[in-house]
């Protein structure tokens, strides 16, 4: 009987907690026709995005992938592919466009009287392959038109090279260079960009004084070619065509069905590489075209889509009709981003801040940037660490680790770039990042400043908001060590960037101080961080606190490292390191102790609010942590902090509300981050201080938003931290050690509580209010867990 009784128990567990979330309520439906392209759907998969939107009878997507940087570095489309359906069943009846979440695809129902059709796109996960499948109830001729706005040279003018690395201060004329379209074969278009010589690595290296090493410097945009194939089986050649959509005028390469077919499926191949011989790329693009079978495909696509969504999720007022409600938004919202990011799961690059890979026409968002479709502000292959930290923090708790590779892998390939600066400008080790560098690691030519003193440091940005700013690269040196937390990550790659963002660092400062003077350390023995920058704000900063903290935290999190990571004669070094690190400052306001920016300052230059950052993103201060009035004390009353206070864009207000619990003021805060977007598609935020969608904006919503439902502080786990208790939500999260946390609220209590692996439980801490987890006298699905997870087929265990 007592067999029974456990394999009852153990059914019912697996009914009630191993059922799928149903994410259904969160796909977005529209039952018309869309405007233009700023009423657009994501798609995606892989590293590649499409913006898909129907329009006048016509089903047009944008095409983008990650890496396919220009000369002027500019993150290009790869076109535009329209489909029309004769006869038409987008006319006179219904309509149906639908992002289905679990699937990671768009589909599209039209029927009217003569004809109905369902178009189903979706990207292939493991290969970089954009599936068209078309069905009707009768047979229709299918044309599909792939269209190019790059078909001759066009010189960029004015704000329009915002889009690449000159911006606002190119030393000469810019050109976009036409691309390479035509047909190949019968019944295909081949298109493609090849970069070609002089790009801007070469210019940016002889403005920066580099040609000494240029031989030895890493450089992605030479011989870079990246393009694609479009297919349709059973279609043949239509003739050339051109238009203008918005502010663009094309030129347009026709595909059509032979005959009449109630089935049609049409492909885009995609490649991009660094190839000497374009002959050579296109022979590898026009093989995967040829031996890449669709066996399996759907099958494989939809499994990595279903495990992606079942790793975590938040559900907040779950089975909630009221789709205005704004807490049921926060939560679908918060999904709709997260599926975005996952578009670029495996890019070369990693997913870019302003706009990923969904942006569209530029008039759409400012009616005076009549650019092509290929514009985005703050550039293509410029890195801005500040914003793109953002889009990454949130993926340690959604579970998403193996999604922060591509941004990894960004600084691991510039390393020696960085280092290679370090040592011609200074004489010394260490890698030296900038605040907005190029793909290939050096800064952005325009921030570097063209007119210089001819006696200024060669090594340094002459630019009033970017000047010693260092230390951004340490929250990516922080991910990383994370990730070996969170889920025992191999990151043995990455040690030598860790290393050498910290001994760039410890070097430079001693060098600067002996500059000035004879000792290299202070009078306590500590580095004196000077001239320092307290991120873009606090300019000319002595020991600011952000990059104190960061030190800090980057140092101890090395030093927690197994011996087969780190072995102990390096870590003795950095206990060396640890001990010259000054301690953070503080300062006094109405009598009360506040993190101060730093210890001293020159100016104030931007609107961050660094003197939190001790509590996000370094984590020193907080819930379950000494201080946590100091750091309220400075949330709630320093005065710049009050007066930069917002939710828009990069803004992270929301997240240090919530890392402090202070649960009204991070639930006001993350409503208004993750709220509707005032666009067709309610994750398209922005343009807030970037462009649209604004990515860093939808980061830091997604880190406010798991802030307030899961904290940790070492090895404990603070549940619920900053929620408010009356508000239903359900959700499954990631924490440190393999582990994660399922939980549902309900009516004020805690209806479920999972943790993986079981001897985590001890770890949880519920808010003060204990009783709030149900009780009943019968064997609740919690218990059960917990009795199975320890053994219960004993005797013992039952009783």
């Amino acid at each position: 009987m007592q067999r029974y009784f456990i394999l009852f128990f153990f059914f019912l567990w697996k009914f009630s907690v191993g059922q799928e979330v149903d994410l259904s309520s969160y796909n977005i439906i529209w039952n018309s026709q869309s405007n233009n392209s700023s009423e657009s759907m994501p798609c995606g998969g892989g590293d590649v995005g499409l913006n898909v939107w129907t329009e006048k009878g016509d089903v047009l997507f944008y095409i983008a992938r990650s890496g396919t940087f220009d000369e002027n570095n500019t993150l290009l489309k790869l076109g535009r592919v329209r489909l029309r359906l004769s006869p038409n069943p987008f006319y006179g009846g219904t309509f149906k466009q639908e992002l289905k979440l679990r699937e990671g695809t768009v589909y599209i129902e039209a029927k009217n009287e003569e004809i109905s059709a369902k178009i189903n796109l979706w990207v292939d996960v493991f290969a970089p392959i954009v599936h068209v499948d078309i069905a009707a109830d009768k047979p229709l001729q299918v044309t599909a038109t792939y269209e190019n706005w790059r078909y001759q040279d066009r010189v960029t003018k004015g704000k329009e090279n915002n889009a690449n690395s000159y911006k606002w201060a190119p030393p000469g004329d810019v050109i976009a260079k036409k691309d390479i379209v035509g047909y190949e074969g019968s019944s295909g278009v081949l298109f493609y960009h090849r970069n070609k010589e002089n790009t801007v690595f070469d210019v940016t290296v002889k403005q920066q004084g580099l040609d000494s090493v240029k031989k030895k410097l890493f450089d992605p945009l030479s011989d870079l070619t990246f393009g694609g194939f479009l297919i349709g089986e059973g279609m043949q050649q239509a003739g050339e065509t051109s238009g203008k959509y918005q502010d663009t005028d094309y030129k347009g390469w026709r595909l059509t069905t032979e005959k009449p077919t109630k089935k049609q499926s049409i492909k885009i191949y995609l490649h991009t590489k660094q190839e000497k011989s374009v002959d050579t790329w296109k022979k590898e693009l026009l093989l995967l075209a040829k031996t890449k079978k669709d066996k399996g495909a759907t099958v494989h696509n939809k499994e990595w889509w279903a495990n992606f969504w079942d790793r975590s999720y938040i559900c907040i007022k779950p089975g909630s009709k009221d789709t205005s409600d704004i807490d049921w938004q926060m939560a679908r919202n918060y999904q709709l981003f997260r599926y975005m990011l996952a578009c670029n799961a495996y890019g070369a690059y990693p997913t870019k801040f302003n706009g990923g890979l969904f942006t569209y026409d530029p008039s759409r968002i400012d009616t005076a940037m009549t650019y092509t479709p290929d514009f985005r502000n703050w550039g293509g292959g410029t890195h801005t660490a500040q914003n793109q930290r953002l889009v990454y923090w949130p993926m340690l708790k959604s579970g998403d680790v193996d999604l922060m590779k591509p941004a990894f892998d960004f600084y691991r390939r510039i390393l020696s770039n960085a280092e290679l600066r370090t040592q011609t400008y200074w004489g010394h080790k260490g890698a030296s990042f900038t605040e907005q560098i190029e793909n290939f690691g050096l800064p952005n030519p325009a921030e570097y400043g063209w007119k210089r003193p001819v006696d200024f440091d060669r090594g340094m940005e002459y630019n009033a908001w970017l000047e010693y700013q260092w230390d951004t690269v340490l929250e990516f040196c922080m991910m990383i060590l994370e990730s070996h937390r969170y889920t025992g990550a191999n990151i043995r790659p990455y040690m030598p960037l860790i290393e050498s963002c910290l001994q760039f660092f410890d070097e430079h400062y001693q060098y600067l101080a002996k500059k000035r003077g004879r000792k290299a350390l202070d009078g306590d023995g500590q580095l004196v961080l000077y001239p320092g920058s307290a991120a873009e704000t606090y300019k000319m900063a002595y020991n600011a606190n952000s990059t104190i903290a960061a030190l800090k935290t980057v140092t101890e999190g090395l030093l927690t490292l197994p011996d087969t990571l780190l072995p102990s004669s390096r870590k003795a070094e950095w206990k060396k390191m640890l001990s010259r690190i000054p301690p953070l400052s503080y300062r006094t306001i109405d009598n009360r102790i506040l993190l101060a920016p730093a210890k001293l300052w020159e100016r104030v230059n931007n609107v961050e609010s660094p003197q939190l950052y001790p509590v996000f993103p370094w984590g020193l201060y907080g819930v379950g942590k000494p201080g946590l009035d100091t750091a309220r004390n400075t949330y709630q009353f320093d005065r710049d902090a009050l007066k930069f206070r917002s939710h828009i864009g990069w803004k992270q207000d929301n997240i240090f509300a919530a890392r402090l619990g202070l649960t009204d003021e991070a639930l006001r805060l993350n409503r208004l981050k993750l709220s509707n977007a005032p666009r067709r598609f309610p994750a398209f935020w922005g343009p807030g201080f970037d462009w649209v969608p604004d990515h860093n904006w939808g980061g830091s919503g997604m880190i406010g938003l798991q802030e307030m439902l899961l904290q940790t502080v070492g090895d404990k786990i603070y549940v619920l931290p900053s929620w408010p208790l009356d508000c239903d939500v359900a959700f499954k999260l990631h924490a440190p050690k393999q582990t994660t946390v399922e939980v549902e609220v309900k009516n004020g209590k805690v209806k479920k509580l999972i943790v993986k692996p079981a001897s985590r439980r001890n770890d949880v801490i519920l808010p003060e209010s204990t009783n709030i987890l149900e009780s009943s006298n019968n064997i609740n699905e919690v218990t059960v867990f917990f009795l199975l997870q320890e053994s219960i087929f004993t005797k013992k265990a039952l009783l």
